[in-house]
């Protein structure tokens, strides 16, 4: 038998085999297997290791996917014992968040969303507390925005902080948290100056203006009202406009009947034109059963609506907008209230014809 031959690996190393380049997915893989069929835009688009900055496609048929199927954080009876986070965050899609300031550190806990494009960053509102120690804004918004820039493989991206109303103390206050912030463009609170920034001039209130994040254009749209500098915001990437206190699932105490009415008619002529999945407010203050809604000041609200309303409803406020138009006087409806001339804390005894009159659950 022939001896056998032996190889001295030390003497005669195997050269090395270097690995094949990972391939680079500027928007993902969408051929991956736990993509569906046509899906994009998911939060499984996101390279794992990006190699350079991604550049995300905002282009989609129809409204980009997300999920608001939760429950928000909905107080205590007694405020001071609530452990709950002070800022409640929920990330719709990988690139929208919506945050809430909890009600026990401010009663109409308001909403603000968060909104990542190519080029850039949008925070439509700033909550109703100005001290970080109580309401932590800036912060929550530096920690997503620092894990959005590592995910996406970049240093950092500018910021622009925006109001649905500079008016609105219940959505201004954590303005002054930005304030010397690096990156980041705030839009003036006053009227005048806010016209200009935004380039409408002396086209108020028609006309539409832009906030370019990079391949996600958001339109800002005059809408006054309730306040008399009022403006909504439409997404195209998530079909979703923005409309902080001009119709929100709660009590809206209209400051100008004619000009709420005006906005009304411009957001629907708006909405015919674009496709849009769900209006989003600044606060919600209904309940689930249809027209009960919560006192001022309330800090415990178990039975709370949804946030999201469908575009159905500019209709509906259309017509009761009219209704109460020239009169001092509330008008009850199942996903809202409206106030005209009247005290927020208005009651009636008359049961409007048409809503469901059903006893509201009570906490216990």
């Amino acid at each position: 038998m022939g001896n056998a031959v032996t190889q001295d690996s030390a003497s005669s190393p195997t050269p090395a085999v270097k690995p094949p380049p990972r391939p680079y997915y500027p928007n993902g893989n969408i051929a991956a297997g736990y993509n569906p069929p046509g899906v994009r835009n998911t939060s499984s688009v996101v390279p794992l290791h990006p190699g350079k900055p991604v550049i995300h496609d905002y282009a989609c048929d129809g409204p980009a996917p997300g999920n608001l199927a939760f429950r928000w954080t909905y107080g205590s009876n007694i405020a001071a014992r609530n452990r709950d986070p002070r800022v409640q965050i929920v990330q719709y899609n990988e690139d929208t968040f919506v945050l809430r300031q909890n009600v026990c550190v401010h009663w109409e806990a308001p909403f603000t969303y968060l909104l990542f494009g190519n080029k850039g960053a949008l925070l439509i509102d700033t909550g109703a507390t100005a001290d970080a120690r109580h309401y932590p804004l800036r912060e929550t918004v530096d920690a997503i925005v620092s894990r959005w820039c590592q995910a996406r493989g970049r240093a950092s991206i500018p910021l622009t902080v925006a109001l649905t109303s500079g008016e609105d103390i219940a959505q201004n206050q954590g303005l002054v948290q930005f304030a010397g912030r690096p990156g980041t463009t705030i839009v003036p609170k006053p009227l005048a100056v806010m016209k200009q920034f935004y380039g409408f001039g002396g086209t108020w209130p028609s006309g539409t203006s832009r906030i370019d994040l990079g391949d996600r254009v958001i339109e800002v749209i005059p809408t006054p009202g309730t306040h008399k500098d009022g403006v909504s915001f439409y997404d195209p990437y998530c079909d979703f406009l923005f409309t902080g206190d001009l119709l929100f699932p709660g009590k809206i105490n209209i400051g100008n009947d004619r000009d709420f009415l005006a906005s009304l008619e411009r957001l629907k002529a708006f909405a015919a034109a674009k496709p849009v999945k769900w209006l989003l407010g600044g606060h919600v203050e209904m309940m689930f059963v249809p027209g009960k809604y919560y006192p001022r000041f309330a800090t415990y609200k178990p039975y709370e609506r949804v946030l999201e309303m469908t575009p159905d409803l500019i209709d509906e406020a259309i017509v009761h907008a009219r209704a109460v138009q020239g009169k001092d006087m509330m008008l009850i409806r199942p996903d809202f209230v409206l106030f005209n001339g009247v005290s927020p804390d208005q009651r009636t005894k008359v049961w409007p014809e048409g809503v469901p009159n059903i006893d509201a659950p009570h906490p216990f």
